[in-house]
C-alpha cells in the first residue's frame, strides 16, 4: 500500500491497517523531508542550542536512547521518563507515555518546552531559525516564501518522522512469505507463545494497541509517576502507560517508561513473576503469565525477528549532509 503526493511514497504492507494520521496537512515533498530532517538533528531547537531531537531518539536504536534510564536535557538535567522509540507514528492516535499529546504536529512542542528537557520557548526557535540563511533556505524551497512559523517548523518536523516506518524485519518477510523470512522452529515457537500471552496488549503487526494499561510495575517511590491519570484526573487511569511498540525491540533498551530494566530477560521476569496486583491492573495481567525457561528463550529469540536493519540503517533518515 501507498499513499503518493508530489515526492513521497508513504509506504506500508497491505497486511497492515490504514493510518489514522491525515496526510493533507503534509506537503509530502522531499523538499519538506529534508527540512524537518535537519529541524531534527538540529541542537537550535534547545535553549542553549546543545540539545536536539536526536539526543534522545537515536537511529540506530530504534530512535530512542540507551545509554540512561530517564531522559537527559539541557544542563545535565534529568527528565522522569525513558524516551519512546519514534516509528509508525502515523498509526497513534496520542503520544507520550501518558497520551498527554494527541495531534503529531503538536508532539515536538513537549520536549522543546519541557525545562527538562530542550527548555526553549516556541517563539525563540522561530526567532533562531529567521536568522539562519540556510533555515530561510530551505524554508523558502518548501513554502515559497523564506518567513519561518511555528506551524512551518511543526510540519516540516512532521514531515521527516511520520516517514519513519519499519515494517521489513525477519517477522514481516515470515508474514509475506519472501527471501529472508524462514522462521526457525525456536522462532516459530516464540511466535505461538507471544500470540498466546503477549499479543492481546501488542498485536500483531503494529505490535501495540493504542491503548494505556496498567502493566503491574511497582511504583517508583522517588519519581511517584501515575502516569495517564496525570492527565485525565481520573483514578481509573491510575498506573497505566501507553502500550509501546515491540518492533526493534532488540535495540531500544532500557525498557518501561522509566527505563527500570536492562534487559528483557527482566521484562519478562517481571510478567511471570512481579505484577502487582491494583485496582487498574490490566485485564490480561489478572491471571498470572507461566512460561518455563525454554519458553521464554524461545520468546526472546521471536522478539529478536522484530529487528528491522534496513530501518536503523536507512542512510535517508540519518544524520544530514549540511553542505545544504
Amino acid at each position: 500500500m501507498a499513499i503518493k503526493h508530489k515526492d513521497l511514497f508513504f509506504d506500508y504492507p497491505e497486511y497492515w491497517p490504514k493510518p489514522n494520521y491525515d496526510f493533507s496537512k503534509l506537503s509530502m515533498s522531499e523538499n519538506e523531508f529534508q527540512l524537518g530532517r535537519q529541524l531534527f538533528y538540529d541542537p537550535i531547537l534547545s535553549r542553549d542550542n546543545t540539545i536536539s531531537c536526536a539526543s534522545c531518539h537515536l537511529q540506530a536504536t530504534g530512535f530512542t536512547h540507551v545509554d540512561h534510564d530517564l531522559s537527559h536535557g539541557i544542563d545535565g538535567r534529568i527528565g522522569t521518563r525513558n524516551s519512546m522509540t519514534i516509528m509508525n507514528l502515523a498509526w497513534n492516535t496520542s503520544f507520550m507515555w501518558d497520551g498527554g499529546v494527541n495531534h503529531l504536529e503538536l508532539q515536538a512542542l513537549a520536549p522543546i518546552s519541557s525545562e527538562n528537557e530542550m527548555d526553549e520557548t516556541l517563539a525563540n526557535v522561530v526567532d533562531k531559525l529567521n536568522e539562519s540563511k540556510k533555515y530561510k533556505s530551505l524554508f523558502f524551497q518548501v513554502h515559497q516564501d523564506s518567513l519561518v512559523t511555528g506551524q512551518k517548523t511543526f510540519l516540516a518536523l512532521t514531515q521527516f518522522v511520520v516517514m519513519l516506518n519499519s515494517y521489513n524485519s525477519k517477522y514481516d518477510k515470515y508474514i509475506r512469505k519472501e527471501a529472508g523470512g524462514d522462521f526457525t522452529e525456536q522462532e516459530k515457537n516464540g511466535l505461538s507463545i507471544f500470540r498466546e500471552n503477549c499479543a492481546s496488549c501488542h498485536k500483531e503487526p503494529l505490535f501495540t494497541i493504542n491503548e494505556f494499561k496498567n502493566n503491574g510495575l511497582k511504583v517508583d517511590t522517588t519519581l511517584n509517576d501515575y502516569g495517564r491519570m496525570l492527565i485525565t484526573q481520573n483514578s481509573k487511569d491510575s498506573l497505566k502507560f501507553k502500550v509501546p511498540t515491540l518492533r526493534n525491540i532488540q535495540f531500544t533498551a532500557p525498557y518501561m517508561h522509566d527505563g527500570r530494566f536492562e534487559t528483557l530477560q527482566e521484562v519478562l521476569d517481571h510478567y511471570t513473576a512481579d505484577v502487582q496486583e491494583s485496582k487498574t491492573l490490566a485485564t490480561e495481567l489478572k491471571k498470572t503469565i507461566q512460561l518455563s525457561h525454554i519458553e521464554k528463550v524461545d520468546l526472546l529469540v521471536f522478539l529478536r525477528t522484530l529487528t528491522d536493519k534496513e530501518f536503523l540503517f536507512d542512510k535517508r533518515f540519518s544524520f544530514p549532509n549540511n553542505n545544504l
